[in-house]
């Protein structure tokens, strides 16, 4: 991202860009938490080659990526890269299901803490804002606090049978 510290999000690409850049920004500067929230990240890049290097990039042992969605049958259908990468790292990555939330009531966003905030507020039409402003950093991570109260773990690395 090159230092506008606010701009808008009017079509799906610029939407997939500024998540791109959201996760180099994490990789290169490093933050303890990354949060991304979806209905089901169909849209989102999560199995592109440059986000898993970001991905592998930022991941430390002492940090953590949650992600919550009302369910994670897209991600298996449609992310087989990202898949793979979290079994690698399944001790960075906490998935949570907010299986009860009311149609509209998950929000679109990425939150990587203190860096950058990224939300649509229209995910039919993909508008929205990225952000490398401290105070949408705090609203946003408010917000993704009262959505993970209310979701529970999900999603399992792997599955254990007899």
């Amino acid at each position: 991202m090159n230092d506008p510290q606010h701009r808008l999000i009017t079509s799906r690409i610029e939407f997939q860009d500024a998540l791109r850049e959201s996760f180099a920004v994490a990789a290169r500067e490093g933050c303890r938490t990354l949060w991304l929230v979806d209905e089901d990240f169909a849209d989102w890049p999560l199995s592109e080659r440059s986000v898993i290097e970001d991905l592998t990039q930022w991941a430390l042992p002492h940090r953590k990526l949650v992600l919550i969605a009302r369910q994670f049958d897209d991600i298996v259908r449609r992310h087989a890269r990202w898949i793979e990468w979290r079994r690698q790292w399944t001790h960075v990555v906490e998935c949570l299901a907010f299986e009860d939330a009311e149609q509209g009531a998950i929000p679109t966003l990425l939150l990587a803490e203190d860096l950058v905030a990224m939300r649509l507020f229209d995910a039919i039409h993909h508008r929205g804002a990225v952000s490398r402003e401290p105070s949408d950093c705090i609203r946003y991570r408010e917000l993704v606090d009262a959505v993970s109260q209310r979701a529970v773990p999900s999603f399992p690395s792997t599955v254990l049978g007899l």
